[in-house]
């Protein structure tokens, strides 16, 4: 199928982009106008490359004019420290121009199949164990509202328009290339600087919090799957359904790392209104594809150490 991919120069997209490729669906990489096209992107592997600014409804209209059969929405404010930062961006491209795209291609004679990333922060706070999708929504974040508003505008028109949506509520995931602005990478970064001083402490956030990591190898392995076998107007859980304790994760990047250093909490990098459990009932993705992950979390962590130069 030829699929279009929105976001695609970011941490996921890039992956995603790659899978479909092995796979040999013919990509569209949506990216910003400012970024760099990845090297290991070409026409001759089936890449066409076009560039949009997702807070230009020019932009997003002419996204919606593509010959595509099927879109992986990614395009997003796509974490909580930025979306606290710019809570108006956050709602404008997360929920607004999601609820434009959407729009704009529900007009279309033969809409595409249209997967929406989601986040699991929209189920918010209070939970103990894996959440399944029959859970209530609570979202509890700038981040969390922009894209649950962005859910709700996509059931509206699946509603009433018959737009062949699907959610995808994504729980944490990493993997090698992810910024330091998400928590893996950032305490692999740190452990290793540590290291190279000979420091004995390291600065961390919170560590108590329980999160379902997933290799981003596996996650977009679910998403290419959810278009394919995926029913329109359902919405799925993106998890491994097993607990990372960060304080666990913290002690086993510093093996890893090869460094003997503790977690010393900072106010400065605490976060207000941290979840702090985070699991995932995948047990419908599961069923409806028949996708298993494929990488175990102690892989991902090895990667993740390899993958930043010491």
């Amino acid at each position: 199928m030829r699929l279009l991919v929105t976001g695609a120069d970011g941490f996921v997209g890039r992956y995603l982009v790659r899978a479909a490729q092995r796979a040999g669906h013919p990509v569209i990489a949506s990216i910003l106008p400012t970024a760099d096209v990845p090297v290991e992107w070409s026409a001759d592997d089936g890449v066409t490359v076009v560039r949009a600014d997702m807070r230009e409804q020019e932009d997003v209209s002419a996204l919606s004019e593509l010959a595509v059969e099927a879109v992986v929405h990614l395009a997003a404010v796509a974490s909580g420290m930025a979306a606290r930062q710019d809570p108006e961006a956050a709602y404008v491209v997360n929920g607004g121009m999601t609820a434009f795209f959407a729009d704009e291609l529900s007009q279309l004679p033969s809409p595409p199949r249209f997967l929406f990333v989601s986040t699991a922060e929209v189920y918010g706070a209070g939970h103990d164990g894996p959440i399944p999708e029959s859970a209530p929504a609570t979202p509890g974040s700038p981040y969390a509202i922009s894209k649950y508003a962005a859910e709700m505008a996509l059931e509206h028109f699946w509603r009433e328009e018959g737009f062949p949506m699907m959610i995808a509520r994504a729980f944490p995931h990493s993997g090698p290339g992810q910024t330091t602005s998400y928590v893996l990478p950032a305490l692999t970064a740190r452990l290793k600087e540590a290291k190279r001083t000979g420091a004995t402490s390291v600065r961390t956030g919170n560590l108590s919090g329980v999160r379902d990591f997933l290799d981003v190898r596996d996650v977009v392995s679910a998403y290419l799957l959810l278009l394919e076998r995926g029913s329109p107007g359902e919405s799925y859980n993106v998890a491994s359904g097993v607990g990372q304790r960060l304080s666990d994760c913290f002690a086993r990047l510093a093996e890893l790392v090869g460094v003997d250093a503790v977690a010393a909490e900072d106010a400065a990098l605490l976060r207000s209104g941290d979840i702090p459990v985070l699991i995932g009932d995948a047990t419908k993705l599961r069923t409806t594809t028949g996708w298993t992950p494929q990488f175990s979390f102690e892989r991902t962590l090895q990667d993740l150490v390899d993958a930043q130069a010491n």
